[in-house]
């Protein structure tokens, strides 16, 4: 496909994205309020959404754009020794799930990426984060798949192919960077004052 025209498909994708914009504000208030509380943030993926989930943790841990204290995230598709070793054991539809069941805690958030809605990894993982009180936010593509019904909130990117889906989950990502250093900032500043 020539560039001139995933570029008209991805003004497209996000033209239609600016429905979600109210969802998205409530998803990144949400992120930063559990965050801003010391609660941890998880994230989880496969493939390329794997480096999605890998992109927020490590924005979060380290730094956006501004100069401020490390937040505590976990990218729960970045333990190789973890994922092989709960793979093995237990198979791979429960890596991200058994990491959760064991560190995850009430008032935590979990951020999943997943184009379909459909990996067993992620509905499970999905389950777990409910049991455990963990809040949990899905950002998805095509029909959102059974995620969609997991999550207590679930982002469906208008779209149907996983390159303008995923291009958005990163625009979303971002905007959950933006606002936790927004408000750290604004805590600095009102402190300050």
């Amino acid at each position: 496909m020539p560039f001139q025209q995933q570029l008209d498909e991805a003004m497209e994708v996000l033209q239609a994205s600016a429905t979600l914009v109210p969802a998205i504000d409530a998803i990144t208030t949400l992120a930063a309020d559990a965050l801003l509380a010391g609660h941890t943030l998880y994230t989880a993926g496969n493939g390329g959404s794997a480096a999605d989930a890998l992109h927020l943790a490590e924005e979060l841990i380290g730094r956006y754009r501004g100069n401020r204290r490390p937040l505590p995230a976990i990218c729960l598709n970045a333990d190789i020794g973890a994922l092989t070793c709960i793979a093995n054991d237990f198979g791979y539809d429960e890596v991200f799930a058994r990491q959760l069941a064991a560190l995850g805690r009430p008032g935590d958030v979990l951020v999943v990426f997943s184009t379909s809605g459909h990996s067993p990894n992620i509905l499970n993982v999905l389950r777990t984060a409910r049991s455990k009180g963990v809040i949990s936010i899905a950002l998805l593509g095509k029909d959102g798949g059974a995620a969609c019904a997991l999550a207590d909130h679930a982002l469906i990117v208008p779209s149907n192919n996983t390159a303008r889906i995923q291009e958005v989950h990163t625009l979303i990502l971002h905007a959950i960077c933006e606002e936790v250093e927004q408000r750290l900032a604004n805590a600095i500043d009102g402190v300050m004052a």
